[in-house]
């Protein structure tokens, strides 16, 4: 049984679009900031294999190989417990970035078969695991920024 799902939103961050892409594409600092992603292994240069795991007790196990890794789209494929691909489209705003994100995914197996009738329960608990991202990365971005030297400090003392 394979059932097709597709997530979209999009939100903004106080960050330059440089900052925001370099936290997505640093894949192995992912359980730093996001805290529904329990475990990253690099597999490749550009591969790596992702345990997630949002309210439901459910672990899924990922493979992510990069598409593109330049802003303004940060891209991957998904495989293992998900076929798919998820994507963020960044653009610059007044204050920061906004980001696009849109998932389409297939499960099979178990997954699948339960997509059926726990679809509802099942989109419910992605909105989690993306709000965990949404503040994870707010917050992350919040603490580079302010370990992050002032290009207009310099050094004191004597001129």
């Amino acid at each position: 049984m394979r059932r097709s799902f597709v997530f979209a939103s999009s939100w903004e961050v106080a960050a330059p679009v440089d900052a925001v892409a370099a936290t997505l594409t640093d894949l192995e600092h992912y359980p730093d900031w996001w805290p529904q992603v329990r475990a990253v292994a690099k597999l490749g240069p550009d591969t790596a294999w992702v345990r997630c795991r949002s309210a439901l007790p459910y672990t899924l196990d990922l493979v992510l190989d990069a598409v593109t890794r330049t802003a303004p789209v940060v891209e991957v494929r998904i495989s293992g417990d998900l076929d798919g691909f998820a994507r963020f489209t960044l653009s610059a705003t007044g204050t920061g970035t906004r980001l696009d994100f849109r998932q389409e995914v297939t499960v099979t197996g178990a997954l699948g078969l339960a997509s059926g009738v726990a679809r509802p329960l099942l989109t419910w608990n992605h909105e989690r695991m993306m709000a965990g991202c949404r503040e994870g990365m707010a917050r992350q971005l919040l603490s580079e920024r302010a370990v992050a030297p002032s290009p207009r400090s310099r050094p004191s003392g004597p001129r």
